[in-house]
């Protein structure tokens, strides 16, 4: 899965001082003594935004083994699943790949990835919960969080003092009735609320926040849950914000909420937390001075908690085909670890556990994000699941929701009928 990155908060002249790795293995591996190579995979957001951060876990790495040559392969997130597959039906697999967190499952379901010990990496006690889901497949752990992006809602706190709204909302009482003002406000050209209707990432967290699920688990199958009472709540609020707040074109996707949340024409988004800082950069900011008319939020939820959000991020894996997994581990482990998560929060991205998240909600420029993290959901970690995204079956269901195309029960049902056809298919 693609994801960008949180705004940086961008701090000048970082110096990163990973200390040498401990122990860290994976199950099953080769001997650490025994590896005279390592070839580690990451995307182009490493190589792009932290080498520093590479280079200082290469060195305490080849520091403990003399003589260690450390190989580094950089993709894009469109081709890199391809480039890996091709590898992995050779001898010739990495040693260290990069993954994002819902691209684990079919993996791990295929046995493509070593299973590892989570007590052998720092922190790991304290993951964030939805990223020890990606990395966690029959109860076994196939893989280490790398780091997270979170969402949150973000409004134009010029227009909702207009409006006579002068805090961002901490309830969904407020939420609603300051949506319910600025649309009454600006009339019914405009969105108080630009949510796109196939978002459903967006979607989701209001169906898991009422109890409901995309799918659960009845013995050793998993079946299409989206027409479950609970689940029916969350879809039926998701649908009345649409209704009520969300006048643009409800077919479009996501993909460009930035650019159309930077041309003016909407007062709120519930995003990801870099799409607002993206809306207010000089070739999207058609309001002009947007950046300083912009405010982010926790976003709250119908039952009076926060809204529980989908965590973009990384993990890393050790091919089952490695033939330094010991010594892989030791690497992730101190890439991942307390310095190296460090390095990655300074760089803007959400850590990868509840400790290092502490500190990040005192802190007025990440309190936010971080605070929102803290209630997170994941995706089933069923088989099928990356057909299901292929498919893009909740996509489509929810853009049949947004329309009216077909009634909500209509489409959850549907929906339930087309998961269940290859979610638990490997």
């Amino acid at each position: 899965m693609k994801r960008k990155l949180i705004a940086a908060v961008g701090v000048a002249g970082m110096v990163i001082g990973l200390a040498a790795c401990g122990d860290s293995d994976s199950k099953g591996g080769d001997k650490a003594s025994d590896a005279k190579e390592l070839t580690v995979w990451l995307t182009v957001d490493a190589q792009k935004n932290w080498p520093e951060l590479v280079k200082a876990a290469d060195d305490a790495i080849v520091a403990k083994h003399p003589g260690l040559t450390i190989k580094h392969e950089y993709y894009g997130w469109p081709d890199k699943n391809a480039k890996l597959d091709a590898v992995l039906a050779t001898d010739k697999a990495p040693d260290v790949v990069e993954m994002g967190n819902s691209e684990m499952i079919g993996y791990m379901s295929t046995g493509a990835f070593a299973e590892v010990d989570p007590s052998k990496f720092e922190n790991s006690a304290a993951w964030l919960d939805a990223l020890k889901e990606s990395v966690t497949y029959d109860g076994k752990t196939y893989g280490v969080p790398y780091y997270a992006g979170g969402r949150v809602g973000t409004w134009r706190k010029d227009i909702a003092a207009e409006a006579g709204v002068t805090a961002a909302p901490k309830t969904w009482a407020e939420y609603t009735a300051a949506l319910d003002t600025i649309q009454a406000a600006k009339g019914d050209k405009f969105s108080a609320l630009y949510q796109p209707s196939p978002d459903w990432y967006a979607a989701m967290s209001f169906v898991y926040e009422a109890g409901g699920s995309i799918a659960k688990k009845d013995g050793d199958k998993w079946k299409g849950n989206l027409s479950s009472p609970e689940s029916l709540k969350g879809l039926k609020q998701y649908k009345e914000l649409l209704d009520k707040y969300m006048h643009a074109d409800k077919t479009k996707d996501e993909s460009d909420r930035p650019i159309v949340f930077g041309q003016g024409n909407s007062a709120a988004i519930f995003a990801a937390a870099w799409e607002g800082a993206t809306a207010a950069t000089p070739e999207n900011d058609k309001v002009g001075g947007l950046k300083d008319k912009l405010e982010n939020f926790v976003q709250p939820g119908p039952s009076g908690k926060n809204l529980p959000v989908f965590l973009g991020g990384s993990d890393l894996a050790i091919p089952a085909k490695s033939k330094a997994k010991d010594i892989a581990a030791e690497w992730i482990n101190v890439f991942t670890g307390a310095q190296g998560q460090k390095g990655l929060v300074e760089k803007g991205n959400l850590p990868n556990n509840k400790t290092d998240l502490g500190p990040l909600k005192a802190d007025p420029k990440t309190q936010v994000a971080a605070t929102a993290a803290e209630s997170s959901w994941f995706v089933p970690t069923a088989s099928g699941w990356g057909q299901i995204e292929k498919a893009k079956l909740l996509q489509t269901t929810l853009r049949d929701i947004g329309t009216g195309n077909k009634s909500v029960e209509e489409a959850a049902k549907a929906a339930d009928a087309e998961i269940d056809k290859v979610i638990n298919t490997k």
